[in-house]
């Protein structure tokens, strides 16, 4: 059976196991990590091996100089080798670990440890195996050799041959030491691996397990991470995702609701109407049948306008950008609802800005989004009073301000006037849908731009649309729709 993902939010955080990437990435680090400890201790290991060697090599040699520093005092004493007492010079040899060899200018034996006098050294200044020659381990070890000079003369050399093991304690501290600190780098290096490894992997798995919560139903699951630098990115830029999402949906299920409740009221009265007439209780009148229509154009109005909505809210995926005049667009737009705000007994001004004024729009949905801000404004105004449109320019901006002189919006209302399906005082009493100032947000968000409501406490409103300007080019200038077409 399968478990559904826990919530983030639930308490219940995602398991400590470290999961196929992560597996992965702490393989890799490891054996980066234990191939840099292998190379690091060979290279200490031959090193040290090297150094003390050398240092040995060195201390050896200073010994031999030393005896042959003695052999040439008891040389000079004895006037020659065949009456030399070299018993200091062997003594500095035993306290050294040194086997002593002694020859003469002629490179022949004089003095083998024990004082022999006879036999030969081999090709190599080593002492021979003959007779005399009886020191323990010769010829077995590392040895050194010097030249024995007495007035500035060399009478003879000395060689020392040093046991195979001396020196070998040093050394094995030092590969003891060396090992141990490579086995502590190894451990250090793991541990290190697996900390970075989930702190890389921690943020990946909560996002994933959270999208698996979403994607189950769960539209409160966050995934709540704190995380440095492009991973705390991803989970914040995924925690806005679902928040968004979260809100669509609660966005959708207000529509529908929305939608439901505002075709409920025509279709019922209609139903209502026509049920009467079909059994006889009223007479199909005239105004008994205008009433009925006026309730069916209201029921028609009301889809045209979610179509407009529809259509406003992917109006960015559609939207066909051209360099537009936005002064001559806006003259253009009131001309065309001149009509309907005359009828309507309002008095109509237009302040142009300076011209051109170029902004990069859709011409189209401009002229759509400036239509049903003056239609908005016939539909909620007094006869007699006065709307004023004026367009102007920043040295950013491009602005369009649609003013009238009308009974107002009240100060509670103003933030929800541009919400989709919000019908206000007014809005209900003139019968709006509430879907008008939705479309013209929509559409003005989608070329970049913002729009703002404002009312005074003694009435009149103003609708500012703010659009970016963009760099004038003549040729290449909408300046309204019929010149566009």
């Amino acid at each position: 059976m399968t478990r559904e993902p826990p919530s983030p939010r639930s308490g219940v955080r995602p398991s400590g196991g470290l999961g196929p990437l992560g597996r992965r990435l702490f393989a890799a680090f490891a054996v980066v990590a234990l191939a840099s400890v292998a190379l690091l201790t060979v290279a200490a290991l031959v090193g040290t091996d090297r150094g003390l060697s050398s240092a040995r090599q060195a201390d050896r040699q200073r010994t031999a100089s030393r005896v042959a520093a003695a052999a040439a005092d008891a040389y000079r004493t004895a006037g020659g080798w065949p009456t030399a007492d070299l018993s200091a010079a062997r003594s500095l040899a035993v306290g050294a670990g040194a086997v002593l060899t002694v020859r003469n200018a002629d490179d022949v034996v004089v003095f083998g440890d024990s004082g022999s006098t006879s036999g030969s050294g081999d090709e190599h200044g080593m002492p021979g195996s003959g007779p005399g020659h009886h020191g323990q381990g010769m010829g077995s070890g590392p040895g050194a050799s010097t030249p024995v000079v007495v007035d500035g003369s060399s009478v003879g050399s000395v060689n020392l041959v040093f046991s195979a093991r001396a020196g070998s304690a040093g050394l094995s501290v030092a590969w003891g030491w060396v090992a141990a600190a490579a086995v502590g780098a190894v451990a250090l290096a793991l541990a290190v691996s697996w900390f970075v490894t989930r702190r890389l992997t921690a943020p990946v798995v909560r996002v994933a397990s959270t999208a698996r919560a979403l994607a189950a139903g769960d539209r409160t699951a966050r995934a709540d991470i704190e995380a440095p630098g492009e991973l705390g990115d991803l989970a914040r830029a995924f925690d806005a995702m679902a928040d968004d999402l979260s809100h669509l949906e609660q966005a959708r299920h207000r529509l529908a609701a929305d939608v439901a409740h505002e075709l409920r009221t025509p279709l019922a009265s209609l139903q209502a109407g026509l049920e009467e007439l079909r059994d006889g209780y009223t007479e199909a009148s005239v105004v008994r049948l205008a009433s009925l229509h006026d309730q069916a154009l209201r029921l028609g109005r009301i889809i045209d306008d979610l179509g407009e909505l529809a259509e406003a809210e992917s109006a960015r995926l559609s939207l066909h950008l051209a360099e537009v005049d936005l002064t001559a667009l806006t003259g253009a737009a009131v001309a065309e609802r001149e009509a309907e705000l005359r009828t309507a007994g309002l008095t109509v001004r237009t302040v142009p800005g300076p011209a051109p004024l170029p902004v990069r729009a859709d011409a189209d949905r401009l002229h759509q989004a400036l239509g049903n801000l003056l239609s908005n404004t016939a539909r909620h105004c007094r006869p007699g009073d006065t709307v004023t449109v004026t367009t102007s320019a920043t040295p950013s901006e491009a602005l369009v301000e649609v003013a009238d002189t009308g009974p107002g919006i009240p100060a509670d209302e103003l933030p929800h006037v541009f919400d989709r399906l919000w019908r206000g005082a007014r809005a209900r009493a003139g019968g709006g849908s509430g879907i008008g100032l939705a479309v013209v947000k929509e559409l003005i968000t989608a070329h970049g731009g913002t729009v703002t409501a404002a009312s005074g406490p003694g009435g009149g409103t103003r609708m500012t649309l703010r659009l970016p300007r963009a760099a004038t080019r003549r040729s290449r200038l909408v300046p309204d729709l019929d010149a566009k077409a």
